[in-house]
């Protein structure tokens, strides 16, 4: 078999790989170059066409790769190559952040061959843009005080979008926040924060979106996002400090007002197993969890 050039995903590589993924819309977030790019440096991913498909290889712990992308009948092939690519390393075959819909897919081509475990820490909390938008109903009323009391404690505050007249701001905002979160002792959240700085560094390179809550001149919030699919708008970073009350819920709730309502849905990405992340997350009552799991063959 021909032997497929595995490459880091570099700038130069968006728009073939943005290409790939709009042949096949998924509600999950990896399937974004911002994404792709960002943890790609982190997590040693890299990517091939092979049979025109997608595909992505990882060998952070052992030989694994993401669904491929692509028309059906070319997933197929890619599929056919992968597993004879596993056989020829004596490795597994085995696939990651498989989506229940790849699944099914999966599932009708080679019908009871392979198994599905899905990992709760890495599914993605989906939510209806309009509940966000509003807050509307008694289950969010708490949303809506956290709110009104920011914007009774600090009646200067303002919403502005991400732009080169703030972005260094924000830029100095994170540093100020990693301190105070003690990333430097936390690979994960060194890495976080890694990615976090280089959407602000590189936000128009990468097509994003953002936004940032100040109070007076300091900034005290800013997210980023961007479309995901075409009913979803995915939110990639959120920083806020944790001393100014209310600013968490207040730039969630600010910026999709102002960037995502053509959208029926948010994605606002996983808890990754944090305990308090993920009852902030339920709090705002997801409309569903995007899941995924590791796909291996049965024994």
């Amino acid at each position: 078999m021909t032997e497929p050039v595995f490459k880091r995903p570099e700038l130069e590589d968006k728009e073939i790989i943005s290409s790939y993924f709009a042949k096949a819309p998924s509600r999950s977030c990896e399937r974004t170059f911002v994404n792709v790019y960002l943890w790609s440096r982190h997590y040693k991913v890299q990517y091939a066409v092979i049979e025109d498909a997608l595909v992505f290889k990882s060998e952070d712990r052992g030989l694994a790769f993401a669904y491929p992308v692509g028309e059906p009948e070319n997933v197929k092939k890619a599929l056919e190559f992968l597993m004879e690519y596993s056989r020829e390393r004596e490795c597994p075959f085995t696939l990651y952040n498989v989506t229940p819909e790849m699944f099914a897919q999966l599932e009708s081509w080679y019908p009871g061959r392979f198994n599905v475990e899905y990992d709760r820490d890495i599914a993605d909390y989906v939510y209806e843009t309009e509940k966000l938008a509003t807050l509307a109903g008694k289950k969010l009323h708490g949303k809506r005080n956290h709110i009104n009391k920011f914007k009774t404690l600090y009646p200067d505050w303002t919403y502005e979008p991400l732009s080169d007249d703030n972005v260094e701001d924000c830029f100095q905002m994170a540093l100020k926040w990693r301190n105070q979160n003690g990333c430097e002792e936390d690979p994960e959240k060194n890495a976080e924060m890694c990615v976090t700085l280089n959407s602000l560094r590189l936000y128009k390179e990468l097509g994003l979106k953002g936004g940032v809550l100040k109070i007076g001149e300091k900034v005290v919030a800013f997210t980023v996002g961007e479309p995901l699919c075409p009913d979803t708008y995915v939110v990639h970073i959120e920083k806020a400090f944790p001393d100014v009350e209310g600013a968490y819920p207040m730039i969630n709730q600010q910026f999709v007002q102002h960037e995502c309502t053509d959208y029926t849905y948010v994605n606002r990405e996983e808890d990754t197993g944090a305990e308090g992340l993920r009852k902030a997350k339920l709090s705002y009552r997801p409309a569903f969890l995007e899941e995924k799991g590791v796909v291996k063959e049965k024994e």
